[in-house]
């Protein structure tokens, strides 16, 4: 069975959220999902595909999906990976456009990862768990739950194909991410 890293990077936890949805949504595919915090993972070794869902912050994503991106970035460019970011408070055509540009950004520091698909979700204020001055920012969620799930369902497509197209080694050679590409189908 193909197992899934789904792996987030959250500050108030709407991001484990959506992470928690993804998953779901790639079992109800028969795919075998960890579903992890970013920081905690050492090794992608036993996973065949990883998703990565960060939060962004102050034009960033989260500093630990900022550090698995650089820590695995062998293993994340020998796997299909999935990347999605919550951030904007709403989902206004320029709100969502700099949100992708923040996540572009970050992904272009890691070129050999190559991500077959990504997806920016609207973020959530809570201003309860804030401190001033964001505390005054209104309450909102912007989070679009069927297109996190219709994306999910693209993501688990995505790692369908991809998945024989990979295959796992005991090691493979120049590279720790257990994968090696296999040869094309004769024709």
């Amino acid at each position: 069975m193909t197992t899934i890293l789904v792996a987030y990077a959250t500050k108030r936890g709407s991001t484990r959220e959506v992470a928690a949805s993804v998953a779901e949504t790639l079992r109800e595919s028969e795919f075998a999902v960890d579903l992890q915090p970013a920081a905690m993972i050492d090794s992608l070794r036993r996973y065949d595909g990883v998703v990565l869902g960060s939060s962004l912050y102050m034009g960033r994503p989260h500093p630990d999906a900022r550090r698995f991106l650089k820590r695995h970035r062998a293993g994340l460019a020998a796997r299909p990976t999935a990347v999605f970011a919550m951030g904007p408070e709403t989902l206004v055509e320029k709100d969502v456009d700099g949100s992708r540009r923040q996540l572009d950004r970050e992904l272009a520091k890691v070129p050999e990862v190559e991500p077959v698909t990504t997806a920016i979700f609207g973020g959530v204020v809570d201003p309860e768990q804030l401190t001033f001055p964001f505390n005054h920012m209104p309450a909102s969620d912007a989070r679009d739950w069927d297109a996190i799930h219709a994306w999910a369902e693209e993501v688990a497509e995505a790692m369908e194909r991809c998945g024989n197209s990979l295959i796992p080694t005991e090691k493979a050679p120049h590279d720790s991410s257990g994968l090696v590409p296999m040869a094309p189908a004769a024709r």
